[in-house]
This record gives C-alpha cells, structure tokens and sequence, in this order.
C-alpha cells in the first residue's frame, strides 16, 4: 500500500509558505512556514505531523500486540512529542518520545510493559530512521 502526500511550497525559507495535501484530503492545502515550523505561527510543521503519524503507528502496533495477550484494549491514548533541536548546523529531530495511557479490562502490567515495548520497536513509523529511501529528482525549466 503506497500513501501519498504533496507540498508546494513558495518563496525563501524565512518569507515563504508551503502547503500540505494528503491524497484522502485528509489535510488538503495546510499551510507551514518557517514562523511554524521554529516560530509559534499558526499551522502545521513536519515534526507535528511526524509526531501524530507516530502516535498512531503505535496505538495500533500497540492494540495489535494485546490482542495477542487476549487483552484488547477499551482504550489507548498516546502522545508522541517530537523534539527538534537547533543547537548545531542544522536543524535535527533528535527525539520521540511517547507517553501511553491505556485501559484494559484486565491485565498483567508486565505483559503490558513488554507489550508496549513491543508495538514502540516494531511499528512501521517507529523503525522510519531504518527506511530505504529512494527519491527522483526533476529540475523543470
């Protein structure tokens, strides 16, 4: 299964603006800058949707293994908080971090531990930094 996402984005790093669209139209034409991405412009920046991706992968990853446990969950909320840093030459993710919250009819608290550390290294968002990625580069005229 391929997802898909585009950005167009106009202008200089500082003055301009791009806008993000996902081909469900789940975000269509969201603004970013630079004021939102290092600034605290309104709208949206790649981190904060690296962070909701995350949180996502997980809480599924996370159902998943439980369920294995026969111990489905009533509930899981998680929180990914993405952390960029821009103390060197560049810009650089240099943390997730997720804090889980989940309810289970029942449960022992060790299988849970070893659950969630489970779903955390082996969701598909979780082992992104380990991806092939490939690109094509086109320069229009």
């Amino acid at each position: 299964m391929d997802s898909k996402a585009s950005v167009v984005w106009q202008g200089s790093i500082k003055q301009g603006e791009g806008r993000i669209s996902t081909e469900s139209g789940v975000l269509k034409d969201s603004v970013y800058s630079f004021g939102t991405r290092f600034e605290d412009s309104p709208g949206t920046n790649p981190e904060e949707l690296i962070a909701a991706a995350h949180a996502g992968c997980f809480s599924m990853a996370l159902a998943d293994q439980l369920g294995k446990l026969d111990a489905t969950p009533e509930r899981i909320q998680t929180v990914a908080t993405v952390t960029l840093s821009t103390a060197g030459n560049a810009p650089e993710i240099t943390q997730i971090h997720l804090d889980v919250t989940a309810k289970l009819a029942s449960g022992d608290p060790q299988a849970f531990e070893k659950a969630a550390n489970t779903a955390k290294e082996n969701c598909p968002v979780s082992r992104l930094l380990n991806a092939d990625i490939k690109m094509t580069a086109k320069l229009e005229s």
